[in-house]
């Protein structure tokens, strides 16, 4: 029996190669149970025709499911569905009863109903999207990352690929961090004072769950980023909340009860201040005096166009009580979850044990990957590459929100990727965000990185990471036009 060639599509946004398309529509169709044992494929001529490419393209297709076992020749018959292929499971579903858990008393915790910034799945269809943190597509060398990740896949690379590293790290890419990213924060450090996350947000956990008991206290700042507060108030430890002014986290304010500070001083979260070398020198002798440990999330310090960097606070310790975090998502791209954090080796001991009971380890292809990406120079390319281009956008953004009139509440002043934006007190920017959906503009109220029952709801915040630069002042206008109208 020949399975009939209208049984085949392609779908108009289909990820992957023609090839690779047509592989998984039979592979699917089999798993399925829809294509059964002996049955007979379209022809190679007839199926290229019905879908609209070229015949090679489905002969290759064939043949690679043919050496997976999916498919058989018969001479000059054509293609059949093997013997061997996977044979789909056959059960009838269980009938589900009524649940009778009372959820409320099993629940020994609850995570979800916390603050975050939700973004509409299409985002990218947006026309102006003002979204903060998501890579701009366009900017990525997913040439050069695709051929490292080929590289990562090779017979020399076997053991990064499949090896458990049980509490261990991709070596090249730990020896890179060491001898190349840290030395530009002005950190030196050693493999063993090392760890690769699972981005910053696993970092930040592990420095929590290592450093916080129910009877210590962390002091944020405020506004902050809003998955750290939620991630502190749900281990049950004592979460200050300590108001930033315009040079960020002020030392002289923290109380005397302080055991963990969580401070963002190259780029504040939200208001991307930065802090001053005087200000960190006075954060450093106030940690002392308090006996406390500081942990510093350096994100987007790659992103300074604008100006060299201050060092690092960690560059500045001479006591080992900075614990340094560090991301791959602002500069590469926030779906590979790659980060790093540093601190003295035996905090980074514990880290380690702790994160081996939790993941392992990030994937050690994705690290092999990430060292081929970094150390063959794609990386500082791409990081030249985005600056200009940020820079430009910048430029234009400044220039709009100016002849818009619109308040800028802060601008990091040595670059980054987004403003922290004040409107008039009337305004609830929740809804004002909710109401520019409806024009294809896309803004991030600010209430939520606020703490406390009595935040601010008149802030938000422009992304310009993502956003075409001949779209910035069109979108600008329309944000300050849906303001006034309020």
């Amino acid at each position: 029996m020949a399975i009939s060639v209208d049984t085949f599509f392609l779908e108009l946004n289909g990820q992957g190669t023609l090839q690779a398309q047509i592989q998984q529509m039979i592979a699917e169709g089999i798993l399925s149970g829809r294509f059964h044992v002996g049955e007979k494929l379209p022809s190679s001529r007839k199926l290229a025709a019905h879908l609209g490419v070229s015949r090679i393209t489905v002969t290759l297709a064939y043949t690679e499911l043919l050496a997976n076992d999916y498919l058989t020749a018969k001479g000059r018959s054509g293609y059949y569905v093997s013997q061997n292929a996977p044979v789909p499971p056959k059960y009838s579903p269980v009938q589900r009863g009524t649940e009778t858990v009372d959820w409320d008393a099993a629940l020994a915790r609850r995570f979800s109903g916390r603050d975050v910034l939700s973004k509409p799945a299409d985002w990218r269809d947006y026309r102006y999207p003002f979204i903060y943190g998501q890579a701009d597509r366009t900017l990525f060398d997913h040439a050069n990352w695709r051929l490292c990740a080929v590289r990562a896949l090779g017979h020399k690379d076997f053991d990064s690929l499949t090896a458990d590293y049980v509490d261990q790290d991709d070596p090249l890419l730990v020896e890179f961090i060491a001898r190349h990213t840290l030395p530009r924060r002005g950190i030196a450090a050693r493999p063993e004072e090392i760890l690769i996350t699972m981005g910053a947000q696993n970092a930040l956990w592990l420095a929590s769950r290592i450093l916080l008991t129910h009877n210590r206290t962390a002091v944020i700042e405020d506004p902050s980023y809003y998955a750290l507060r939620s991630l502190l108030e749900v281990w049950d430890c004592n979460v200050a909340p300590l108001p930033v002014d315009h040079d960020g986290l002020p030392p002289d304010a923290l109380p005397d009860d302080t055991d963990v500070i969580f401070t963002t001083p190259s780029h504040q979260s939200p208001t991307t201040s930065t802090m001053s070398v005087d200000r960190r020198t006075k954060l450093l002798e106030r940690a002392r005096d308090l006996d406390a440990m500081v942990v510093e999330d350096d994100y987007e310090f790659e992103l300074a166009f604008l100006g060299a960097p201050s060092p690092a606070l960690k560059s500045m310790d001479r006591d080992g009580r900075v614990i340094y975090v560090g991301s791959f998502s602002k500069s590469l791209f926030p779906g590979l979850r790659l980060g790093y954090m540093v601190g003295s080796e035996p905090f980074i001991r514990e880290a380690r044990a702790l994160r081996s009971l939790v993941l392992r380890h990030p994937p050690g292809h994705i690290q092999r990957t990430a060292a081929y990406f970094l150390s063959l120079g794609h990386y500082d390319a791409q990081i030249r590459r985005m600056s200009k281009v940020l820079a430009r956008r910048r430029e234009t953004l400044d220039t709009a929100v100016e002849e818009h009139g619109l308040t800028v509440a802060g601008r990091g002043i040595l670059g980054g990727s987004s403003l922290w934006m004040s409107a008039p007190e009337h305004v609830d920017t929740t809804r004002l965000a909710t109401s520019l959906q409806g024009q294809s503009v896309h803004i991030e109220p600010g209430a939520p990185f606020f703490s406390g029952p009595d935040r601010p709801q008149n802030f938000y915040r422009l992304g310009y990471s993502s956003i075409r630069q001949d779209r910035i002042a069109p979108g600008i206008k329309l944000i300050a036009d849906a303001i006034r109208a309020i």
